[in-house]
Formats: C-alpha cells, sequence, structure tokens
C-alpha cells in the first residue's frame, strides 16, 4: 500500500513552491486563491522572503500547508494514497490532500492555528527540546518528576524523542537526561511550548473554528497525531484534531501502525526530507522518496 506523509513547521525554505507557481497555471491560481484568503502576498514571502520572514509562524504555517497541498494536486494520477498522515502542522495537510478539508477551510484553520500558538507563546515564555538517544520511558518519566510543566511533545522516532514545557522546567529536564545518558539533549529554536498543556489558550481558540468547519468522508484513511490509527469517520477526526495541539504527536508509533497495516513504500509530499529519515529509523528497508510534480 502506497503511503503519503506531510511535513511540519521546521521544513520551510526561501523560495518553495516557486516553480510549481511559475510551471502550472492549477498551482498558480491556487497560490492567488490563498493569498486572496490570507489578506496578504504569502507567496512574496514564500518565494522572495528572507530566513526571518518565513520564520514566523503565521508565515510558516501557512507556507509549508499550501506547499504540500499544492503539490499533491499537482502531482496528478502520481498521488494515489492508500493511507496518510501527516506531522503536526502535516496533519491539515493530509486531510486536504484526502480530500476530508476542502483547501479554503484547511487553510483558514491552519492559519488560525498559526495566530492562536503565537498568542499563547507570548503569555508565558516557554520552549521544547530534542532528546536523542534514551529510550522513551525514561524520558517519560524524567518529565513526570519535574515539578514544572514539561511532557513529551514529539515521538518523532526510535530514539528522538521532542520534550516542551516552560523554560525552567526543560532547562531541569535537559540536565537530568545528559546525567542519564542521552546523547544530545539540547533546546530547539521555537518560539513556545507546542503540543504541551501551555498550548491550551491556542486549543479553545482553535476548537472554535474546527466546529465550524465541514469534515467529509476521506479518500483512505488518514492517520492522526494523537492516536496514531488510522480513520475515516469525520466525527472523530474532528475531535482528535481538536486535541493536537496540547497532546503530544505519535509519529513513531504513526509509522510503525501504517507499516503494519501493510505500507510498502512512503511519500513525503511538501519540502524537506525530515519524515524520510524518521520513517528509515523506524524501518530500514522501507522505500521512501519526495514527491515530484508531473
Amino acid at each position: 500500500m502506497k503511503a503519503f506523509v506531510f511535513p511540519g513547521q521546521g521544513a520551510q525554505f526561501v523560495g518553495m513552491g516557486k516553480d510549481m507557481y511559475d510551471s502550472n497555471p492549477e498551482a498558480k491560481a491556487m497560490f492567488e486563491k490563498a493569498n486572496e484568503t490570507l489578506g496578504f502576498r504569502i507567496t512574496d514571502l514564500m518565494f522572495e522572503g528572507t530566513d526571518e520572514d518565513l520564520k514566523q509562524t503565521k508565515v510558516t504555517q501557512p507556507a509549508i500547508f499550501l506547499h504540500s497541498t499544492i503539490l499533491a494536486k499537482v502531482m496528478g494520477d502520481k498521488f494515489a494514497p492508500e493511507m496518510v498522515a501527516g506531522h503536526s502542522l502535516g496533519e491539515f495537510s493530509a486531510l486536504v490532500a484526502a480530500g476530508a478539508l476542502s483547501f479554503e477551510d484547511g487553510l483558514k484553520l491552519v492559519s488560525k492555528r498559526a495566530m492562536a500558538m503565537q498568542k499563547a507563546c507570548e503569555l508565558e515564555p516557554s520552549t521544547m527540546a530534542a532528546i536523542i538517544g534514551l529510550d522513551d520511558e525514561k524520558v517519560e518519566e524524567v518529565c513526570n518528576k519535574i515539578d514544572e510543566i514539561v511532557v513529551p511533545a514529539n515521538y518523532n522516532t526510535v530514539g528522538q524523542l521532542v520534550i516542551s514545557g516552560s523554560v525552567a522546567g526543560i532547562d531541569q529536564a535537559i540536565e537530568q537526561l545528559k546525567e542519564l545518558g542521552a546523547k544530545r539533549a539540547m533546546k530547539l529554536p521555537v518560539g513556545g511550548a507546542f503540543h504541551s498543556p501551555l498550548m491550551e489558550p491556542a486549543r479553545v481558540e482553535l476548537e472554535k473554528a474546527i466546529n465550524e468547519t465541514n469534515i467529509e468522508n476521506p479518500v483512505c484513511p488518514v492517520y492522526q497525531n494523537v492516536t496514531a490509527a488510522g480513520e475515516r469517520d469525520p466525527k472523530e477526526i474532528k475531535e482528535n484534531l481538536k486535541k493536537q495541539l496540547t497532546a503530544p504527536v505519535k509519529w513513531t508509533q504513526t509509522v510503525k501502525n501504517m507499516i503494519a497495516d501493510g505500507a510498502s513504500s512512503f511519500t513525503e509530499v511538501g519540502p524537506g526530507k525530515a519524515l524520510q529519515g524518521m520513517v528509515k529509523k523506524v524501518d530500514r528497508k522501507m522505500p521512501v522518496e519526495s514527491a515530484t510534480a508531473e
């Protein structure tokens, strides 16, 4: 079975999507629709902006979403998914590509999500850290013992877990995890504690928008971050989407479940190759590739 996966924040680069805009009339129309929907020319920032422009959450998230969903569209017959999943923000791209969300509704939700997350980040200084070379259970144990908000946020792949929480909590966790033998324990250059209880204000704001959005039956199962299970029921998809901002991204479990359910290859749709690397860490022999336009 062909699995298609969609990247999250961090995969952006200046010039992303310009080749599709220039060479494909359908892609150009979708980008222009996005400019209109967002109320600013995001294409200018994507194609000719600076790294700093693209790092702003309100730009990063819609930019990656646009690159992924438009690429899926212009792949034509090459995009024939039997299962899909997206990492964090990428889940919205996966839902649009699988026909559960319209392009415009997906873009509006991603834009609202980015703004809400930005606001939540400004309420309290918070951060995330990547922990490499320790069992998930050890990292979870340390997080539980710290008297601050510190939680597992992204189960990225075997031996790589990202934690999220208050600055003081993350500092304590890094120290303790290094003592336990972590190969690396380092803060990430992010604006806040994504996928942690500190995102609750953003979750509340986004929940309202999700409730008002129509979700259809997808063309194939969508493996969601919150459960790591393939879902087709629009009601369940909606509920899982609402929990996503404060719950961990179960990516390792997602990849394992997709393989157990019959995935025979993984195609990454969007900027970067991060997800391909994560899949390879779970199963070295699994064929992976980057999506290309028709």
